[in-house]
């Protein structure tokens, strides 16, 4: 037979459990309507560039997963940073999600953006790498990269190339090829890859340092390939060199990646997880990438951070080798 002080204790229990589960019951409620309205994603980079397609694929495809539309925005400027930044200071919601560029363990550490990689943001998906290379008007009388080097040995400082802004991996990629060469270049900034493509097919600067914005032109016979910057020759333009092949030990892939604001509730980081890793090994976007020549480069978000890291150190060696410091106060 139960005693009164029993069936107290069971009524008890059992009210405290069931209090506990109302006050759960928002919280799994929220998590399993998100998202409950259309996301944000800001891209900082200008439209129409290779970063931009391949976002709006991602975007499209994630959005479906989701079940809610993904809008891209383009907030470009500063060398990426200033989309990121924005990005990173936006309310953990999982509605205001963004492109990382890895340049970001760059700049933090030079204090042009006011962002600790390693703390301020939620990782999600790297997606893919960047086909870097340098190439010249057609009519260029560097017909290689032997030339360019014989060139700017003779006049240091007077060949002229065009990058998508200080600091940024076009940028820094190209002064690790000069330090290597042991050669000087007159760099000239732009606010992005798109920007400074139209300069060098109008004959205003030598040379392009950039992703593959330069493909279809080079393709058409408007500029001409000297030197790509992976590891391996990219399978698109296999007659061109790496630099690696021509002597110089420089590796550029730079691969970007998918986050969002730090703080982010663990539900729904899953989700936007899940999401984006069928976003980045779908069929659709490997095409995407392998029009614009960006190698898939896939990681979950937990890798992806731990890549991050790892790169945040080798920055760190490279800003020194550079003097990175001193080059971003003389702009």
């Amino acid at each position: 037979m139960k005693t009164t002080t029993s069936v107290a204790r069971r009524h008890f229990v059992l009210g405290g459990l069931g209090a506990a589960a109302l006050i759960a019951a928002p919280a799994r409620a929220l998590a399993a309507g998100y998202p409950e309205r259309p996301i944000t994603f800001i891209c900082p980079w200008p439209a129409g560039g290779t970063a931009d397609r391949s976002m709006r694929t991602i975007c499209q495809i994630a959005g479906s997963e989701l079940g809610q539309p993904i809008a891209l925005e383009n907030r470009a400027g500063a060398s990426g940073m200033l989309g990121t930044k924005a990005m990173a200071s936006a309310k953990p919601d999982g509605y205001t999600i963004g492109q990382i560029p890895i340049s970001v363990t760059r700049f933090a550490q030079l204090g042009t953006v006011q962002i600790d990689p390693l703390k301020d943001l939620t990782y999600l998906a790297r997606t893919s790498g960047q086909t870097f290379g340098i190439a010249v008007p057609a009519n260029s009388p560097f017909k290689s990269l032997k030339d360019v080097v014989t060139q700017a040995k003779a006049k240091p400082g007077i060949l002229t190339y065009a990058h998508a802004g200080i600091g940024g991996a076009t940028h820094v990629g190209m002064e690790q090829f000069a330090q290597a060469a042991g050669v000087k270049f007159n760099a000239i900034a732009y606010k992005g890859g798109s920007a400074a493509l139209q300069d060098v097919l109008g004959e205003q600067v030598d040379m392009l340092a950039d992703s593959s914005s330069w493909a279809p032109h080079v393709e058409s016979g408007k500029l001409r390939l000297l030197a790509t910057w992976g590891e391996a020759r990219t399978p698109r333009f296999k007659d061109t060199p790496t630099l690696k092949e021509l002597g110089f030990d420089v590796v550029v892939e730079a691969p970007n990646g998918i986050g969002a604001p730090a703080g982010l509730p663990p539900d729904v980081e899953k989700r936007l997880r899940d999401a984006f890793r069928v976003a980045v090994q779908s069929d659709d976007f490997r095409k995407v990438a392998e029009s614009i020549d960006a190698p898939v480069m896939y990681q979950d978000g937990p890798d992806y951070r731990k890549y991050v890291q790892s790169v945040y150190r080798q920055e760190t060696e490279l800003i020194r080798k550079l003097n990175l410091k001193e080059m971003m106060a003389k702009g």
